[in-house]
């Protein structure tokens, strides 16, 4: 029975060295799992448990599980690497034909010429996620979608002024854009056509002298609007600069609305800029654009008070077109797009994979591992999620073997060879000495 015991032994010593080379050679593969070899005793048993004996036969490995501990997470130049800080798992797929799912932490990540987001330490597998748009469903290999944002007509404008209490009414009559003394202040705002061409909106206040007529006094303000060089007139090809509308504020400061050029206050409170093709204004527009309806003015908030004039605030929500100048990936997953013009855009989400038990999961080389009915059923979700970890871009995480730690158990493998050799060399000795009996 020795020498079977010692065979045994030796077996294990040399699957646990194994174990351990393979972690040391994968010491520096990034998103690798460090394996344990896991022993269990022999014992020899007849059929009806009778003559059982108490010594056992040898060892066996009863397993090689591996380690899913987190490895230690570095920072990388590549835009594209994503680290898994927590639980879970990318979902690659092979090809773009056979979508069976694989999983890995390994997140080395680049474009293929196609757009696709692929792994090639993984052998070219897909990243699965979510398409742009889609909040769930079944994952889709990740494309990056690099057509730009259209142009966006602007058609509306929201400005908040405080206008200065203090000042008189212009010295010169009527508004003319040109001369400064027929105007109190201005303020500018860029807006966008169809085509995304930008145009220069210059507005300009006009003060009136208060209405003492009623109590308590109230004070207006005339808005006149240039776009570009053109002051906007009353009507195609005249020269009557076209008031806008009217501010009214009360003695608080506070606006009581907007008014138009017949004194009949405006109900939505909004001034109009008329430059489509049916307004007097027109030929504004330029190269192939237009503007399909008219673009409000919302002065909402505005006050007028005893100090200077400032423009609080201005902004409007047209905008030209955009190509995509950058992505990134945030801990959630979501791919956003940074464009040109200053927006961004979802491009799609990465999704990560769980299971109840990861022990489970049969290994592919590559850093791939397949699923199993022992792993349980995969479950799909968001990073930042539930039990899923968040995901850290510009980073990838390295191999979780502890190289001392292998180092040492190297030794331990080592002497545990030796010994069990040295129990089949000792038992061998007895035989002989048995034989040489007389």
């Amino acid at each position: 029975m020795s020498f079977q015991q010692g065979l045994s032994g030796l077996n294990g010593a040399a699957k646990s060295l194994d174990v351990i080379g393979n972690n040391v050679a994968n010491a520096s593969t990034v998103g690798f799992k460090q394996s344990q070899t896991q022993f269990a005793d022999m014992y020899a048993n007849s059929m009806n448990r009778s003559g059982n004996s108490p010594v056992g036969i040898g060892v066996t490995v009863a397993n090689v599980a591996q380690q899913f501990t987190q490895g230690n997470i570095s920072s990388s130049n590549n835009p594209l690497d994503i680290a898994i800080n927590g639980d879970g798992f990318f979902q690659m797929a092979g090809s773009l034909e056979d979508k069976s799912p694989m999983y890995g932490r390994n997140g080395q990540f680049q474009l293929d010429k196609s757009g696709y987001i692929v792994n090639p330490s993984m052998n070219g597998a897909y990243l699965m996620g979510w398409a742009a748009g889609a909040s769930g469903g079944d994952p889709v290999p990740l494309q990056i979608d690099t057509s730009s944002i259209p142009a966006t007509t602007t058609t509306s404008i929201s400005t908040k002024v405080n206008l200065d209490s203090r000042l008189s009414k212009p010295t010169t009559t009527p508004f003319n854009a040109a001369d400064p003394t027929t105007y109190n202040n201005s303020t500018g705002v860029t807006i966008y056509d169809s085509l995304g061409n930008p145009y220069s909106v210059q507005t300009y206040y006009v003060k009136h002298d208060p209405d003492t007529t009623v109590t308590p006094p109230t004070t207006s303000w005339d808005v006149y609007a240039k776009v570009g060089d053109q002051t906007l007139v009353t009507t195609s090809g005249g020269t009557t600069p076209l008031s806008l509308g009217t501010m009214k504020f009360d003695s608080t400061g506070s606006l009581i609305g907007v008014f138009d050029s017949t004194g009949t206050q405006i109900t939505s409170g909004l001034m109009s800029l008329d430059l489509t093709a049916a307004g007097p204004n027109a030929n504004i527009a330029a190269g192939g654009g237009n503007f399909a309806s008219a673009i409000t003015l919302s002065y909402a908030g505005s006050t007028q008070t005893g100090s200077a004039f400032v423009n609080l605030a201005q902004n409007q929500n047209g905008m030209p077109p955009g190509t995509l100048s950058s992505f990134s990936i945030d801990k959630d997953g979501n791919i956003v797009g940074s464009y040109s013009n200053q927006q961004t855009k979802n491009l799609g989400t990465v999704v990560l994979v769980n299971f109840a038990n990861p022990n489970g999961l049969q290994p592919l080389g590559n850093n791939l591992y397949a699923a199993t009915g022992a792993a349980g059923s995969p479950l799909v979700g968001k990073p930042s999620t539930g039990t899923f970890g968040s995901l850290q871009a510009r980073a990838v995480e390295d191999s979780n073997v502890d190289l001392t730690a292998e180092l040492v158990n190297m030794i331990v493998a080592q002497r545990v060879y030796q010994a069990n050799s040295q129990t089949i060399k000792v038992q061998d000795t007895v035989l002989q000495t048995l034989v040489s009996l007389r």
